[in-house]
């Protein structure tokens, strides 16, 4: 599928439409995400124990792919976490240089950094790739601003009911997308690259 501009759409309903067209489809969908004029700068905590800011240190000027999982999950985190190591072997040396993966955890009760630190080890994260939890409040709101949410309130509340989307983007001009973590690792790696431009890298 093509990615195509969705202007007419609140961002929330892009990404709930895309969420249940992966429920029916979920390795087939690719879609387009709204253009992102600012993430909140919520404050988070890596698996390596760092303090950072979401945008100012995570994201600003970057090409990222970012998606939200759980240590515990056991619908599609079983399958879209080994989906995104093949990606980032198949990206490379780019990944920590100029693309960066954020995982953000559902579930920041459980996933202390030290939790996130032994499931990134098991799963084979290498560096580049970024495990994140925080304050349950600035998680939700990471997830509403990128549109990964359900508008059901009761759905989107059952974090074992999550969509298993990635979003992607290069942030320094304002290009984003998204497509299913369950998709061929070949389709992924190709969508972020056409975001990531000519040029980069």
């Amino acid at each position: 599928m093509q990615l195509r501009r969705m202007n007419r759409l609140r961002p929330g309903a892009i990404l709930f439409l895309a969420s249940i067209l992966i429920l029916s489809a979920p390795a087939a969908f690719s879609g387009s995400a709204p253009d992102v004029p600012y993430l909140p700068n919520v404050v988070l905590t890596t698996h390596e124990g760092q303090t950072v800011r979401f945008y100012d240190e995570l994201v600003r000027g970057k090409i990222v792919l970012i998606n939200f999982m759980f240590t515990n999950c056991r619908r599609f985190c079983p399958r879209t976490t080994p989906n995104l190591v093949k990606v980032q072997a198949a990206l490379g040396e780019r990944v920590g240089r100029d693309i960066f993966l954020y995982s953000i955890t559902l579930d920041p009760s459980t996933d202390t950094p030290e939790a996130l630190k032994r499931y990134a080890q098991v799963v084979g994260a290498g560096p580049g790739w970024t495990f994140l939890t925080g304050e349950e409040e600035g998680i939700r709101k990471l997830r509403r601003k990128l549109g990964v949410y359900n508008q059901d309130p009761i759905i989107d509340a059952d974090k074992t009911r999550h969509s298993g989307l990635v979003v992607y983007g290069n942030d320094a001009i304002g290009r984003w997308a998204l497509i299913s973590g369950l998709n061929k690792p070949e389709a992924i790696v190709k969508a972020v690259l056409r975001v990531a431009g000519p040029n980069a890298g």
